[in-house]
């Protein structure tokens, strides 16, 4: 009699569980979504450019996955040649909150798609859209506009001194005694 009550429930649960979808393979490099997007809010006319923007970006900036697999892809692409881990070198710095062509994560997927004059090159055709989105998506992680729970952690590999985990405990300063970075000369 116990087994006929557990097995439904065991039925129920197995129903209700919902899993994250995930696609592991790229799309062909053929498919690409489309997106208009004004770079500069001059246009012909009297009104302001006409943009259409699919929603797509708002799937990649939340979540956790594409976030980190942008991170995988950016070291892959060599991305780092140019923008030295998001603090800029040939070329701009990508963790500030100065952009030329838009900073919305749709004007970055144009940017990487298209290319830009004097030293971006364009990579239309030779990343897959799925990928130039994920890429896109660590971008905006690194100015840290993504929610905090899809953001990816920091990388140690690129602190001076072991991780945190890793280091002896500190000391502990008793209430009424100035921390050490109190008593330094200013």
């Amino acid at each position: 009699m116990r087994r006929l009550l557990i097995l439904p429930l065991v039925a129920f649960a197995l129903v209700a569980c919902e899993r994250e979808d995930r696609e592991y393979r790229s799309e062909p490099v053929v498919d690409e979504t489309e997106e208009k997007i004004a770079l500069v809010p001059l246009s012909p006319g009297p009104g302001s450019p006409i943009e259409q923007r699919s929603g797509v970006g708002k799937e990649y900036e939340e979540n956790a996955f594409h976030i980190s697999q942008g991170q995988r892809l950016y070291t892959w692409f060599n991305c780092n040649g140019c923008h030295s881990n998001g603090g800029g070198g040939s070329g701009p710095a990508l963790m500030d909150d100065r952009w030329i062509y838009g900073g919305q994560i749709e004007n970055i997927v144009q940017t990487i798609r298209e290319g830009r004059p004097n030293g971006m090159p364009s990579f239309r055709g030779k990343i897959p859209d799925d990928q130039i989105w994920e890429i896109a998506a660590y971008i905006r992680s690194m100015g840290r506009n993504v929610p905090k729970a899809a953001a990816p952690s920091r990388k140690d590999d690129m602190s001076p001194g072991p991780a945190e985990q890793r280091r002896p405990p500190g000391e502990v300063i008793q209430g009424g005694q100035a921390s050490p970075s109190e008593e330094m000369p200013q």
